[in-house]
């Protein structure tokens, strides 16, 4: 049995989650469970999940969570206290993996000095592909902590988001603490900082494809220009309340 849990926040993603669910019920070899967590959706994200779960291989374990708070960190560390195998991978409702993920991310992880690994995402509307957006998310993977952590960018730290589906072991994840609850945004970046002291930050080069959702409303030179300033904030220690009001939800 595969020892990879699959968590996925939810909040208002009725459009977007159904396909994501189908698309799981084809990876080989399978996860051991999925998990949604739903963090008080208005829409009919969780009939869709629990929906969904109903033609799963009763060899993958499914559940549908209420989060006991809304919010991404939230919403994700309580899943991990759920779920039941060694290695945790956390899933964005809108982003499609490889039927392989669940054996690139076994095989990443048999190697020690590798403590969180994440994915190439490319971004993808209905009608068009983001590869200039997509190239800055593969770049910043590096160039952000070589510019603003250059002492842990040789340790191994490279930054990684949500987007890019990321993993590591569930030890490692509680011993560092989790997702800090108190951030808004860039949890996942803080994250990276903090399992970097367990071994490296891991981009397999492999593909996912996300949603341009944001992209596709604020336009391409908005989007990274916005995706700029806050990570340039971010990195110089400028609080995540602050930045969260350039970052506001989009469905």
């Amino acid at each position: 049995m595969s020892s990879v849990s699959i968590i996925i926040p939810t909040f208002n993603e009725e459009s977007s989650l159904n396909n994501t669910l189908r698309q799981l019920t084809l990876l080989s070899p399978p996860p051991r469970e999925i998990i949604v967590v739903d963090g008080g959706s208005e829409d009919e994200t969780v009939k869709v999940a629990e929906s969904a779960f109903k033609s799963f291989p009763l060899t993958i374990k499914t559940q549908v969570l209420q989060s006991q708070g809304c919010g991404r960190s939230v919403q994700m560390n309580y899943g991990a206290k759920q779920a039941t195998g060694d290695l945790l991978c956390f899933l964005h409702a809108d982003t499609r993996v490889p039927d392989d993920v669940i054996g690139l991310i076994e095989k990443t992880l048999t190697d020690p000095t590798v403590a969180c690994g994440g994915f190439i995402s490319l971004m993808i509307g209905s009608q068009t592909t983001r590869w200039g957006t997509s190239l800055h998310n593969y770049l910043k993977t590096y160039y952000a902590p070589l510019l603003f952590k250059p002492h842990l960018f040789l340790k191994g730290l490279r930054l990684l988001f949500g987007d890019q589906v990321m993993f590591c072991r569930r030890n490692d994840f509680w011993e560092c603490g989790g997702f800090d609850e108190a951030l808004p945004i860039m949890e996942d970046g803080d994250l990276c900082l903090k399992l970097v002291h367990k071994g490296r930050i891991y981009l397999v080069n492999r593909v996912v494809q996300s949603s341009d959702r944001r992209v596709a409303l604020w336009g391409a030179w908005k989007a990274n220009a916005i995706y700029l300033y806050i990570g340039f904030l971010w990195g110089i220690g400028v609080n995540t309340n602050y930045l969260k009001q350039f970052y506001r939800d989009i469905r």
